[in-house]
């Protein structure tokens, strides 16, 4: 089984290429570009460096959202242009449970936070058992002192990763009771490769759709749109 595995949700952008349980190829920018002018040739460069041919991939993973509206929208385009010129199916991956593959198997619950502003996150809740990956909370966009509260009703160890965690560290450290940590550098931040991993189980169990289904998931409505309705008294 070959996967290739789109992220563009946030600050990062990556592909990815997964067969047989392994990463054939990763390449991740976090680097002051748009995705649109780099997720195409990160694309086109890691096609070349395996000698890759598109049309051998069993299925095309992308992330699913929320997080950036533009980042979505270019990494959507991507995928179902792709899906539809190769005729092969999406796998939709909620952005907060990839970005919580990247910590398999850890103990207690796995809570990436991304910075949704206005003091509000993207964010979800997760753990795993016996190997899977368990929803506790499904994502949602909640105010950082309401996922606090959340997390010390839980009463779990938690560990944290995504960029909100530099915006919200101080917040979370001075109002959590439970015990928390921080994921390290190299794992704390969007990966196409844990959104292959995780998609190629969800292709396992059936859980694709075609090109032409695909839609986002933003949660909310854009800043734009927030601030129209501010403007014209939500007419």
């Amino acid at each position: 089984m070959k996967i290739l595995a789109l992220e563009s949700s946030g600050l990062v952008a990556s592909v990815a290429v997964m067969e047989d349980g392994q990463t054939v190829a990763e390449y991740t920018v976090n680097y002051k570009k748009t995705h649109s002018q780099t997720l195409l040739p990160m694309l086109d460069e890691v096609a070349k460096m395996t000698e890759l041919e598109l049309d051998s991939v069993d299925a095309i993973a992308i992330s699913g959202g929320p997080g950036s509206f533009t980042g979505l929208r270019i990494g959507s385009a991507t995928a179902k242009g792709l899906g539809l010129a190769l005729g092969k199916p999406l796998i939709h991956v909620p952005t907060l449970e990839g970005l919580a593959y990247n910590l398999y198997g850890v103990p207690g619950i796995v809570c990436p936070i991304m910075d949704a502003r206005r003091n509000q996150v993207y964010t979800g809740m997760y753990s795993f058992e016996n190997g899977q990956l368990c929803v506790i909370e499904p994502q949602m966009a909640i105010g950082i002192d309401g996922l606090a509260e959340k997390l010390n009703q839980c009463g779990q160890p938690v560990i944290f990763l995504g960029d909100g965690v530099p915006v919200h560290r101080e917040y979370l450290d001075g109002n959590l009771k439970v015990l928390h940590q921080y994921a390290p550098a190299h794992m704390n931040r969007q990966r196409a490769a844990s959104v292959g991993a995780l998609g190629m189980e969800y292709y396992k169990a059936g859980k694709c759709e075609t090109a032409a289904e695909h839609q986002p998931d933003y949660l909310r409505v854009s800043q734009a749109e927030r601030e129209r309705a501010e403007r014209t008294g939500g007419k």
